[in-house]
């Protein structure tokens, strides 16, 4: 309640105060480096007692097998969706924009596309093993932090008893990394007001209005998707995907108001071991997802692209859409963890593909971060699904503590039953 009416009174601001609103914009960005502050161990203490915990390496490798094969069809999936929405309502094709334009956006998307030339896939792979053990847990880059908490993990479910005492010294680690998750959840409803009230004062309302087609149809598509496709998912794994929706309603409000799905990772990790999903999976599911499972970032790319090439009254065939899908699946891995990745990664696309000029990202330059909060949420509801999902799979989610949580859940978290269930 107090990260929606900190919305709610930032949002105000920053229209009718639009210089004020922009500069109440640290306190959104402090808030979110609090919380990235704090990502690295959680990420690495819940993975390392998590695979420690398990013994079973080969179980291990199963549950990131399975969790792997979960990310690139669904991924793959959202990629497709993005691409016939884009072909059904042909959300660019009243711009009629000259090829001429796209040379005087260059100035202004000149820092993406050159992030984008970064983002090649060798330059993620090598990108994930960190400069040193422990620059992984400073640096922020989930990646490294996961690849550094498998290794140890692995190492002291070696040992056997031996690590039995580092294990329990960890654990208790865990314990006050989460503490400290509590104690920076408290700043979220100042974190959600200085977002949303920059957002709306730099950008405002009116900014929306030639572009309003392109923003109802992502949104639609990406309601769409969480609805009818995880929908579908969360029924045949025995759930309800707006019963979670309501379980969560206090992690969306913040990713809503501060555009970011990492603010709430560490709540989304908790909620989820309280929703039956046991440590081990959570740690692995969550932080891989964060990187490899973004369904709102790949709807956007392939919605954002075809919006350009019919903006600029580009003829794209079935063969040459196809080849956008693989370029997309590519790219989206590697501009993963980069910062505004779905606008780098979109740039990254874009520069493989010549058909569609890459300076073209300009014309949706200055609605894309109303996008955003769509891409962050939709990232962050395909994330659960699939950790419930994974869960299941392996035949180890309580479904008790399921119903319990889903059934109906106080502000802090705690589950109650439902007195209709």
């Amino acid at each position: 309640m107090q990260v929606l009416v900190a919305i709610v009174i930032g949002s105000l601001i920053g229209h009718f105060a639009p210089q004020t609103g922009q500069a109440l914009q640290p306190l959104g960005e402090g808030f979110i480096r609090l919380v990235k502050m704090i990502i690295p161990p959680v990420i690495f203490l819940t993975i390392v007692t998590g695979i420690a915990g398990m013994r079973d390496l080969r179980a291990v490798a199963r549950v990131a097998a399975k969790t792997f094969g979960y990310f690139l069809f669904f991924s793959t999936l959202a990629l497709v969706v993005g691409l016939c929405m884009a072909n059904l309502i042909r959300p660019g094709a009243g711009i009629h924009a000259s090829l001429s334009d796209a040379a005087t956006q260059s100035a202004s998307v000149a820092g993406y596309i050159g992030k984008a030339h970064d983002s090649s896939i060798v330059a993620f792979v090598l990108n994930i093993i960190p400069d040193t053990f422990v620059s992984a847990l400073t640096t922020g880059n989930i990646l490294q932090a996961l690849f550094v908490a498998i290794l140890t993990g692995i190492g002291l479910a070696l040992m056997g008893e031996r690590g039995a005492r580092i294990y329990d010294v960890l654990e208790e680690a865990s314990a006050v990394a989460f503490r400290i998750v509590g104690i920076l959840m408290k700043a979220a409803p100042i974190g959600a007001f200085g977002a949303i009230a920059f957002t709306v004062g730099k950008y405002g309302a009116s900014s929306l209005a030639d572009l309003f087609t392109l923003v109802l149809t992502f949104y639609g598509t990406a309601i769409l998707f969480i609805v009818v496709v995880l929908g579908v998912v969360g029924w045949l794994a025995g759930f309800s995907i707006l019963r979670l929706l309501v379980y969560l309603r206090a992690e969306l409000l913040l990713v809503l108001g501060t555009s970011s799905s990492e603010s709430a990772l560490p709540s989304l990790m908790a909620k989820m071991e309280r929703a039956g999903c046991p440590k081990s999976i959570v740690g692995l599911v969550v932080p891989m997802g964060y990187s490899f499972n973004l369904d709102g970032t790949n709807i956007y790319m392939t919605l954002a692209a075809l919006f350009i090439a019919q903006a600029y009254d580009i003829h794209l065939g079935l063969g040459q859409q196809v080849l956008l899908l693989g370029m997309a699946m590519l790219s989206s891995k590697g501009a993963a963890g980069v910062t505004g990745a779905g606008f780098i990664t979109l740039a990254a696309t874009l520069s493989i593909l010549p058909t569609i000029p890459v300076a073209g990202i300009g014309l949706i330059l200055g609605v894309d971060r109303f996008m955003s909060e769509c891409r962050s949420l939709t990232n962050f509801i395909g994330n659960a699904v699939a950790t419930i999902v994974v869960a299941r799979w392996e035949g180890v989610l309580d479904r008790d503590k399921l119903a319990a949580a889903l059934g109906s859940s106080n502000d802090d978290g705690s589950a109650t039953q439902s007195p209709l269930a």
